[in-house]
């Protein structure tokens, strides 16, 4: 029940719920690519990350200078089902379209280091 309650606790927060939506969508960012498309500050989003990597949501892999952020592959069935439906109910939310419209165009701009440097302007297929 805990691991359940610190699950719910990681996604409460709006922040943290765009992230996570964000993922899902990209499959990997950076907190440059993230603060660009949510407006929050450096600090806010590395806090939201490390937040989600503690729950065990998330997970971080280093290429070059930059930190590459995406959902965990192996999550519990728990996990997998709360995120499945919170993603489901974000996909016809207007600030999370807004989101994935604003990480295309970032894309299209170069902008950031995930797709201009590591992925070479590469948009993924579930942003198309």
């Amino acid at each position: 029940m805990q691991k359940m309650a610190t699950l719910f606790r990681a996604l409460a927060d709006p922040s943290r719920l765009r992230i996570i939506h964000l993922l899902f969508s990209s499959g990997e960012l950076c907190v440059c690519d993230l603060e660009s498309v949510l407006g929050i500050t450096q600090t806010k989003v590395s806090r939201h990350l490390g937040y989600l990597r503690r729950t065990g949501l998330i997970k971080a892999r280093k290429q070059g200078l930059w930190m590459l952020y995406s959902i965990v592959p192996s999550l519990t069935k728990e996990q997998r089902d709360v995120l499945d439906c919170a993603r489901k109910l974000m996909e016809g939310n207007e600030k999370t379209i807004r989101d994935k419209q604003r990480l295309v165009s970032n894309i299209r701009r170069g902008c950031c280091a995930t797709f201009s440097n590591v992925k070479f302007g590469q948009i993924p297929a579930s942003l198309q």
